[in-house]
């Protein structure tokens, strides 16, 4: 127990001696965070407020689990992941310092996070059994290593993507390593115990600086750092553990930012946006514009997420069947909770996954009409043939009309038309345009007028006229090998 407290203090005077020379270094080297459209601070704050999280953090953890005891021999039994868990969140910390700095693409940090996470699954830090006592064992098999995966980047990520407000991801950060520091406690893992400690005393010394009105920002090295120890530690729990309860209360403990991120990609995949786009629809940002102030919203989080980490903890001490009751309760709550601030509305959640399938269904559809109609249009050799194409790929692509003036030689005028047999036409449900189409004979293009459908989308009208201008531009007259002339062909047909 001395240990645990020597751990925790040392971390967090570091942290409160360190942070300071941080703000100062950060300011003049211009490493700062300059307000812009989606900013809540005004003024410019330091940056790359990681760097004290992890000098705390580090050197104290190093230190202690050097010390020749009972918990530096705990070390030496599992050093391998140990030591892979610090070299990578330290990976993670320079290339978040790197992307403070220098702004990094997002895809680079990704791979850095995967490699990072491979090189856990790599030494054993792997979510592979989970047990329900006196019910079931789930043994994942050669799923453990995508699982890992998902995990430790998803949840990189997930603190990550939380850090938009003074203090928010620290707080909820500090909290989840208490959490997983009596975890481990519980089921006598004391390495962890200690990595956690340190780092919740790093956390709460930051704290003192970042907390509305922030002095600094922990930057991507300190939340992807965070990030990274938080879901290999936790991994490491389940791994020591194997029980549910070692899994699903860093999950519950992590839940604001996990859920938070979990929603903010599907409000991205239902709007057809990047992954990486940014969007204003987080958690904290819905708590905001319900009129709170910042720190009513940051204190909001800390509250929700030590009332689902304390309930819990009750798993420790339940029955298998009521433990996974509470943990699916907890869940739900949490759901409950953004649906409430608006991160999430369930019934248009489920109508835009409709859409979006509808979408996709009618995709597909237009694609195999395009294909289709190509085979057509590369057997065309004769310009009766070639307007049959384009005809048939007016129908393909429900088009209303479509309809082409031709003049030969001696001046006498003509038009090819077609018409749709469909007798439900709207005209406000009708666009209009033209096309125009190379002609072999002369410099002057050919006019080809189209009228077609909306189907109440303008995004599929506009798909379809690209298509069909991509078969023009592909197929057009001047590539017909029957008609040498087409200007003599154009006659004929006058």
């Amino acid at each position: 127990m001395q240990t645990y407290i020597l751990t925790i203090s040392l971390s967090f005077l570091l942290s409160l001696a360190i942070t300071p020379l941080v703000i100062a270094w950060a300011r003049k080297l211009g490493v700062v965070d300059r307000p812009n459209a989606r900013s809540a601070h005004k003024k410019p704050v330091a940056r790359a407020g990681g760097v004290a999280i992890f000098v705390a953090c580090m050197p104290v953890v190093v230190g202690i689990l050097a010390v020749p005891n009972a918990i530096g021999e705990s070390f030496r039994e599992i050093w391998p992941q140990v030591t892979v868990l610090l070299a990578g969140a330290s990976v993670m910390f320079a290339v978040g310092l790197l992307d403070d700095v220098f702004n990094l693409r997002a895809r680079y940090k990704l791979v850095v996070q995967v490699l990072a996470a491979v090189a856990a699954c790599a030494v054993g830090i792997r979510i592979e059994v989970v047990e329900v006592r006196d019910l079931f064992t789930i043994d994942f098999g050669i799923y453990s290593w995508p699982l890992t995966l998902v995990w430790i980047v998803g949840v990189t990520n997930a603190v990550n993507l939380i850090d938009g407000l003074d203090g928010l991801a620290a707080g909820i950060s500090a909290i989840a390593c208490g959490v997983i520091a009596v975890l481990s406690v519980f089921f006598g893992n004391a390495v962890m115990t200690v990595i956690m400690l340190s780092l919740m005393g790093s956390l709460t010394g930051f704290l003192f600086f970042n907390f509305n009105p922030a002095r600094v920002f922990m930057g991507d090295c300190g939340s992807l750092f965070l990030g990274y120890m938080l879901a290999t530690a936790s991994v490491m729990c389940s791994v020591k553990s194997q029980a549910l309860v070692g899994l699903a209360l860093p999950i519950l403990a992590l839940g604001v930012p996990i859920f938070d991120t979990f929603f903010a990609m599907l409000r991205r995949f239902l709007e057809r946006r990047s992954m990486f786009a940014p969007d204003k629809g987080h958690f904290h940002h819905r708590l905001q514009e319900l009129g709170l102030h910042q720190r009513h919203v940051v204190m909001i989080a800390y509250a929700v997420t030590i009332a689902v980490a304390a309930l819990g903890c009750f798993m420790m001490a339940t029955r298998s069947l009521a433990s996974i009751v509470l943990f699916i309760a907890l869940l739900a709550m949490i759901v409950f909770i953004f649906r409430w601030v608006g991160s999430v509305r369930l019934r248009e959640t489920i109508s835009g996954l409709r859409q979006k399938y509808s979408l996709a269904q009618r995709i597909k559809s237009e694609i195999r009409g395009f294909e289709d109609v190509q085979l057509h249009f590369r057997n065309a050799t004769t310009f009766d043939q070639w307007w049959e194409s384009v005809c048939l790929a007016a129908e393909q692509m429900d088009f209303s009309s479509i309809s082409m003036p031709l003049s030969s030689r001696d001046g006498t005028q003509r038009i090819l038309s077609w018409h749709s047999k469909s007798n439900n036409v709207r005209k406000d449900d009708l666009i209009s345009m033209v096309v125009p189409i190379k002609d072999r004979r002369s410099d002057s293009p050919l006019r080809l007028d189209i009228v077609l459908h909306t189907n109440g989308c303008l995004e599929s009208a506009g798909r379809r006229v690209t298509l069909f201008g991509r078969l023009m531009q592909e197929n057009g007259p001047k590539t017909l090998s029957g008609d040498r002339d087409l200007g003599d062909r154009q006659a004929k047909l006058a």
